[in-house]
């Protein structure tokens, strides 16, 4: 798993690890592993021309120790000092004896240095920059940005902010960043992480140091522990049943989405409550369809409500009625609209809420831009003001719930940005409620299948294919499945 800690937590820790080590040394691990990270992606030194534009401050003496050390391995390494009285001391004194060589921050030179350079260096602003890049530093991002050469962050790409994942200004666009000691929040979150590129966390010995984290993003092992594994004694119904209150007259596909991504999510039986019965059964044989109420259809142990339902009277009932039962309840789609507000509060079992950007505005009247733009404060504003768990989707979906860190799903692509994709995902994470799974750990493991899913479907795709390929990738996750 992934762990992501703010900038505050990073440096106590850092101080109290330096205070029992030799001055300099965690500086010289970071410039070790940047090195090294530069030589892999250049698949060499020798020869290569480095650029690095190098702020004042500790980012900047990662950067300059760094370039010294590919200096010394044959690489041509020209710096291009922003602010030259104020660059880090060591690190310049180590790269002019390595043979570097330095610039001012004048546009034509470094605009020279830059268009002839395989790899470009961004020590501009560490963890300790806000409020985007100023005028000269945003010149030089634009014009790395636009060469042939390989832009790599150190530590984070300058501009972005390292707790929130907000990009307040310009911003250097990197084809690659290299953090030491942890992941910073701001790395794993859009629209920050558009600008890093591949991520490589370089271990400067902080871990004894560092508390629980802030942020934390599932991997592979970690989703495999928490696949439901039937065993020898289990049935349908001890593998949990879960209800779809989905469809309509209007919208039955909505229905029939839910329901296929529900019947690959680990539950042993899906029982169907709408108007989309013909359509869902036509598609899905195998599930249990009735009319309604779901008061009516039978035990379930998990409910998804909301997608296509519509705002008619019978849906309005249909979501009261659901969200008053004893078991999780998944609420998606409509069911954001018409659930009431303090009876989701007052609820005693699980409640995960499934909103977009714009239905988050909505459940909290703040604007869409401002969702999008800071959405880890959102998530944790939602989940505090609903006292629920809430599942943000987005181009990075973000999994909160009251006293935990909050997740972030490392997988997914843009693709899955057409229309029905969500409310496969519902069924899914209905499906793993069902099954046992927490509402954290279901939100969590549904947002990752559901993102591979999308990333081995051939694209570009419908939503009602995603549900085909969740068994693929559930083995790929779980190979002994």
């Amino acid at each position: 798993m992934r762990h992501a800690y703010t900038v505050e937590t990073v440096r106590a820790a850092e101080r109290t690890l330096m205070s029992r080590l030799p001055p300099g040394t965690l500086m010289q691990r970071a410039a070790a592993g940047l090195a090294a990270a530069c030589g892999s992606l250049m698949h060499g030194t020798y020869s290569r021309r480095v650029v690095v534009l190098a702020g004042s401050g500790d980012n900047g003496g990662d950067a300059l120790y760094a370039a010294a050390r590919l200096a010394r391995r044959g690489a041509g390494v020209t710096a291009v000092l922003l602010t030259p009285d104020k660059a880090h001391p060591g690190g310049l004194a180590a790269l002019r004896r390595a043979g570097g060589r330095t610039l001012p921050p004048e546009p034509e030179a470094a605009d020279q240095a830059i268009a002839q350079a395989h790899l470009i260096l961004d020590g501009i602003v560490g963890i300790g920059g806000r409020g985007g890049l100023r005028p000269q530093a945003a010149h030089l991002a634009r014009t790395a940005r636009e060469s042939r050469a390989t832009v790599v962050a150190v530590d984070l790409p300058s501009g972005i902010d390292p707790d929130t994942g907000e990009t307040p200004g310009e911003t250097v666009h990197a084809d690659a960043t290299v953090t030491f000691g942890s992941y910073k929040p701001g790395l794993l979150i859009d629209p920050a992480a558009e600008h890093v590129g591949a991520l490589r966390l370089i271990d400067i010995g902080l871990g004894p140091y560092l508390p629980p984290p802030e942020l934390e993003a599932l991997q592979h092992a970690d989703v495999a522990a928490l696949l439901p594994t039937p065993v020898g004694e289990t049935d349908k119904y001890r593998r949990g049943v879960v209800g779809v209150v989905a469809g309509s007259e209007r919208y039955p596909g909505a229905a029939v989405l839910a329901v296929g991504g529900a019947l690959r999510g680990g539950a042993g039986a899906v029982r169907y409550v709408g108007p989309g019965a013909e359509a869902v059964i036509a598609r899905y044989p195998e599930t249990l369809v009735t009319s309604g109420p779901p008061s009516k259809a039978g035990r379930v142990q998990a409910w998804v409500v909301g997608p296509g339902l519509g705002d008619d009277r019978a849906a309005r009932q249909a979501v009261a009625e659901v969200l008053g039962s004893d078991v999780p309840v998944l609420v998606d789609a409509d069911a954001l609209r018409l659930a009431d507000r303090d009876q989701i509060r007052r609820r005693t079992a699980a409640t995960v809420l499934t909103p977009h950007a714009g239905e988050a505005a909505a459940l909290l009247s703040a604007d869409r831009a401002d969702v999008e733009s800071a959405r880890l404060a959102h998530v944790k504003q939602l989940a505090e003001a609903y006292q629920a768990t809430v599942l943000l989707k987005g181009s990075t979906t973000l999994i909160a719930q009251r006293g935990h860190p909050v997740r972030v799903n490392p997988t997914g692509t843009a693709w899955l940005s057409t229309a029905g994709s969500g409310d496969v995902l519902s069924g899914l994470t209905g499906s793993l409620l069902a099954a046992g799974l927490t509402a954290r750990d279901a939100a969590s493991v549904g947002a990752y299948l559901h993102g591979l899913a999308g990333r081995e479907t051939p694209v570009p795709f419908g939503a009602h294919e995603l549900a085909d390929r969740i068994p693929q990738v559930w083995r790929s996750v779980h190979p002994r499945t």
